[in-house]
């Protein structure tokens, strides 16, 4: 028999249901992801960092683990909610159960909670922590805690600790990527595209990038506020004011942003899933979008050398940027996940072009 768990939120709020994955109580921030695939994706997304997830998706679990579908070596979320966990998993490429995957991992997780009710919380009050714990007994010494849990750091977190190289069969350019929490689906694509591909730690100097003599620098994806990464908005300006072919996703779409003087926002509960509308303004063409993020670009903030290249259909906010006076855009949705599956690929072309204009 499963333990009684409760999910505790700031507004004093409490659902119950049953335990699986590691039996530890944990502070997290709440958010929710629409995906009704790729759950394992989600659970090894950097991005995730610091935060607990809910499955919108009821039945989650029925294919089991299967590592090469992961796109980090270890999750980095803090606890994981689903409506039913499935305990037989049945797949071909199976390794093994979701639940022992959890308890390997170190993350708590809670089954059996009206997943349709919390979401709906989630988007009426926006963003909330929450505690995972084994009573519903709560004094004000923890609602207090949980009131004042705050993701920090998280990018030194999740950024690789050296720098790792992979090798394209026919390598055509030397791409550098930047690694804030990076997927691993990112660095497959640009080794597909030819690209022999250096990761480097995200505190990487504009300097130390450009010894490498890459062709293009790429900056990832990752968890957390971007504007607390001031060091790292400085070496991408730097890197930027050598005229040298950028491409920015997510966070790293934000970062380049922000180190051209705009903005960002915290949004009300963020875009997480993969069903996520992109209008491409040039063409008025909607795209379907895998995305993970919290915090957006302000459209009105950005410079004179800036233009929004993609909105949000949903919610009109910025999802993509090019620069006029240096060869670099950036797009905050994720062209490497399939999310339509394969429509924004052409990104990573433009990349390779931009790359090939500028060597010329």
């Amino acid at each position: 028999m499963s333990r009684t768990a409760y999910l505790i939120l700031e507004n004093g709020m409490v659902f119950e249901g049953k335990s699986f994955g590691a039996e530890k109580e944990t502070i997290g921030e709440l958010v929710f992801t629409t995906a009704m695939t790729g759950y394992l994706e989600t659970l090894t997304d950097p991005s995730y960092y610091g935060q607990v997830v809910i499955q919108t998706f009821p039945l989650i679990g029925n294919c089991g683990v299967i590592p090469f579908d992961f796109e980090s070596e270890s999750p980095a979320l803090k606890g994981y909610i689903v409506r039913e966990w499935c305990q037989a998993p049945s797949n071909f490429r199976c390794e093994g159960t979701l639940d022992a995957f959890l308890k390997e991992n170190d993350i708590p997780g809670i089954y059996g909670i009206d997943t349709r009710a919390l979401t709906r919380i989630v988007r009426e009050y926006g963003v909330l922590n929450c505690k995972i714990k084994y009573s519903n007994e709560l004094s004000e010494e923890e609602l207090e805690e949980i009131k004042k849990f705050v993701i920090r750091d998280s990018v030194k977190a999740t950024s690789t600790g050296k720098p790792e190289f992979f090798k394209a069969e026919n390598p055509k350019r030397k791409v550098v990527l930047m690694d804030f929490g990076a997927k691993l689906n990112i660095c497959r694509e640009l080794v597909r595209h030819g690209c022999d591909l250096t990761i480097v730690p995200g505190d990487t100097s504009a300097e130390e990038i450009m010894k490498l003599e890459p062709d293009g620098v790429m900056l990832s994806n990752g968890p957390g506020d971007p504007a607390e990464n001031t060091a790292v908005i400085e070496e991408i300006k730097k890197l930027a004011d050598k005229k040298i072919p950028l491409f920015g996703i997510c966070l790293g779409h934000q970062l380049l942003a922000l180190s051209q003087g705009a903005k960002t926002q915290k949004l009300k509960y963020g875009h997480r899933g993969a069903n996520q509308p992109a209008k491409y303004l040039k063409t008025g063409k909607v795209f379907i979008t895998s995305q993970n993020h919290g915090y957006a670009v302000v459209s009105d903030s950005l410079p004179s050398n800036a233009e929004v290249s993609f909105v949000n259909a949903n919610d009109n906010t910025c999802e993509g940027v090019n620069y006029n006076d240096m060869p670099a855009f950036s797009v905050q949705f994720h062209p490497e996940a399939c999310g339509g599956p394969q429509d924004t690929d052409f990104l990573f072309e433009r990349f390779m072009q931009l790359i090939d204009e500028n060597k010329q």
